[in-house]
């Protein structure tokens, strides 16, 4: 996952912020998806990676996801899906294993639930 996570963020359209991002995306079932930013000249309208693929597996049926993998543009320093991408994963379940990606195939990993602790969720609307 972590190569194909590599892979995707070539597919990046970030013509304004020159950041890359690309995603992997492991369904229960073993079957991944992959996604890329694709930013918009209003900013506000920019989707994430990880938005981007939990968008496309949804749509092909999954809702069960076991973890998500984040290369993000090609800096040396680990970073960590922004806080609406938190959320978006959270609502699919606070176990999934979130790992973070350096240019050199190092990672770390966390649970969303760690990145997120005191997320918004269906037990606080239902």
């Amino acid at each position: 996952m972590i190569s194909s996570s590599f892979s995707v963020k070539e597919n990046s359209y970030c013509q304004y912020s020159k950041f890359r991002v690309g995603c992997s995306l492991l369904c229960e079932d073993g079957t991944i998806f992959n996604g890329t930013n694709v930013e918009n000249a209003s900013y506000g309208l920019t989707i994430c990676a990880e938005r981007s693929a939990i968008c496309t597996a949804v749509s092909q049926g999954h809702r069960k996801f076991k973890a998500i993998v984040v290369s993000r543009c090609d800096q040396d320093k680990f970073t960590y899906p922004c806080g609406a991408c938190r959320q978006f994963i959270a609502e699919f379940g606070l176990d999934i294993d979130v790992y973070s990606t350096r240019p050199d195939g190092s990672y770390e990993r966390g649970t969303i639930c760690e990145l997120l602790p005191f997320s918004f969720g269906q037990s606080d609307v239902i």
